[in-house]
């Protein structure tokens, strides 16, 4: 089994995404289950770019993708992302953000899964976003995370076709063995994150309301089916006591 993510700009502006579309993203994430994934959920909403995700078998992975990217563009404000996909390498252009990993069979299907946004698709947020899965790699309790940004380009999405190299706002995936231990390596990764330049943890759904030259991050955890929003607890776990 994986852990599929696939994220994209279909909003109407560059900063926010509309309730109207959430609500119609979120209608139609039940055709992914008729399609045979274990679950489906818009996992991430960051600034103007979602997320959505899905845990399933490793023979359903291209039916599954292409399910994705059907209900992203169905209900796109603006194509966005989704222009840039191509059938080759020399067709493809800057598309839709894409990560896997792998699940152990005889474990619940649980995940960490970080998306980002930028608002002139800032160079650095590879780095950033590569800084979270450097993290996570090696520690306890990881199952898998990944690919990271910059590898394998062109891009090729199972099921979907090749995004170019120019493709920006990254996902990414860890996959873990136990509910212990998603709360340290989420940890692990956000703090990672926040420890790069100009780089900013914001709650899942809010707006790219920063400075430009700025990356936000939103952080989820994908457990069994369920979506969890892990900036307000890291939030309240790193107040200072005194």
């Amino acid at each position: 089994m994986k852990i599929t993510a696939i994220g994209a700009d279909i909003s109407n502006n560059d900063v926010s995404c509309s309730d109207s579309l959430i609500k119609n993203i979120e209608k139609d994430i039940h055709k992914l289950k008729e399609l045979g994934a274990h679950s489906g959920a818009l996992t991430n909403i960051t600034g103007d770019d979602v997320v959505i995700s899905a845990f399933v078998e490793d023979n359903l992975l291209e039916t599954v993708n292409k399910g994705i990217v059907d209900i992203l563009t169905n209900n796109a404000e603006d194509i966005g992302d989704i222009a840039g996909i191509g059938e080759s390498p020399e067709t493809a252009g800057e598309g839709i953000s894409y990560a896997e990993a792998s699940i152990r069979q005889d474990r619940y299907p649980d995940a960490v899964i970080i998306a980002f946004d930028t608002y002139g698709g800032e160079p650095f947020v590879g780095d950033v976003a590569n800084s979270c899965l450097e993290a996570a790699t090696g520690m306890n309790g990881l199952t898998d995370i990944s690919n990271k940004i910059g590898e394998n380009y062109n891009k090729k999405i199972p099921g979907v076709g090749y995004v170019s190299y120019d493709t920006d706002d990254p996902v990414v995936v860890a996959t873990v063995e136990d509910m212990e231990s998603v709360g340290i390596i989420a940890s692990a990764m956000i703090g990672a994150a926040c420890g790069n330049k100009n780089t900013y943890l914001v709650e899942r759904g809010s707006p790219s309301y920063v400075i430009p030259g700025s990356v936000i991050f939103s952080a989820t955890a994908f457990m069994n089916g369920n979506v969890i929003d892990l900036a307000i607890p890291f939030q309240e776990r790193t107040r200072i006591l005194k």
